[in-house]
């Protein structure tokens, strides 16, 4: 008896160890969570929504974008971090929730514990001015914002995102004052510099390089150099804001506690998913450059990332108030 009972616990333990291994290398066994922290229809969203589909052929299992928008992307990292740890929860990682917001508050997440997967998309921003703003040139907006400093309204895609720092190293390079008014998310950005309610913004390229058609202009990127998708506008360092150098980094986040295994296994099937032809063509057509990485390297520029934003914000005096 006394046998049978220590074979049934040794024959219970063994499943139990067994149980784990077996799900990680059955995975995914269903359907995928890819959660986006901004809204429907701004430059993260498009990103998801142009991979979702052929990174769910690649796994072999639907992966579906949800939106969890608010707190300058912090929800919905929030959310993609805390969830259940059985790799069924991926998230896009944002700069502003990363790299930005841990010097002005403290955040729901630990950043020090995010789970990195692989970088997905590098993003130029670009500054741009509504259909009734009288430029055409980034020389001609900053006379015009010197003639009636602090009149000029710049609109963001929220408080402390990049969309919001961006347009801020851009004022202090050029030595402008502009007021901020913040949105949720870079879609109603757009929307209210369409309307007029903002005449700057300064944005992810994706973000706006459909709205040429209704009257934004891109006066510039915020970089070195010009963007291949957007030859003919000059870069700031061409115009003289060597200074002005803003690139966005967006990659996929797991669930803190998510195996390696599974994230290793995402991290490859992000790869095959970059590589396609169909999904370089629609990032392009974005703007947008496909770029991956190892966790290590994505974490390591989020960290510069977020001395160089810490630094901004502190230059500034910038706060959530």
């Amino acid at each position: 008896m006394k046998k049978r009972t220590l074979l049934l616990a040794t024959m219970a333990a063994a499943t139990l160890c067994a149980t784990p291994a077996m799900a990680q290398s059955n995975w995914p066994a269903k359907p995928i969570r890819l959660i986006v922290p901004y809204p429907a229809g701004g430059p993260v969203d498009l990103l998801g929504r142009a991979i979702a589909p052929r990174l769910g052929e690649v796994l072999g299992q639907p992966v579906v974008v949800e939106n969890r928008a608010g707190g300058s992307g912090t929800i919905g990292m929030d959310a993609t971090i805390k969830a259940e740890p059985d790799g069924y929860t991926f998230g896009f990682g944002v700069p502003g929730g990363i790299a930005v917001l841990p010097h002005l508050q403290k955040l729901p997440y630990n950043v020090e514990e995010i789970n990195y997967v692989s970088l997905v998309a590098k993003v130029p921003q670009v500054i741009t001015v509504g259909p009734s703003v009288p430029v055409n040139s980034l020389p001609e907006l900053i006379a015009l914002a010197k003639r009636h400093p602090g009149k000029l309204n710049y609109g963001s895609a929220g408080n402390v995102t990049t969309p919001h720092l961006g347009a801020e190293l851009f004022a202090q390079e050029a030595g402008i004052k502009m007021m901020h008014v913040p949105y949720k998310g870079a879609a109603p950005a757009i929307t209210a510099l369409l309307g007029g309610e903002v005449q700057v913004l300064a944005a992810d390229l994706p973000a706006v390089k459909g709205f040429t058609t209704r009257g934004v202009k891109i006066l510039a990127v915020s970089g070195a150099q010009r963007w291949d998708s957007i030859p003919n506008v000059p870069s700031t360092t061409e115009l003289g804001l060597p200074g002005v150098i803003v690139e966005t980094n967006y990659g996929l986040i797991a669930s803190k506690g998510t195996p390696t295994a599974i994230t290793q296994k995402m991290r490859e099937a992000i790869i095959a998913t970059l590589a396609t032809p169909s999904v370089k063509a629609q990032f392009a057509q974005m703007g947008a450059d496909t770029v991956s990485s190892t966790p290590d390297e994505y974490r390591r520029i989020m960290q510069q990332e977020s001395a160089r934003w810490g630094a901004l914000v502190k230059r500034a005096g910038i706060t959530l108030d």
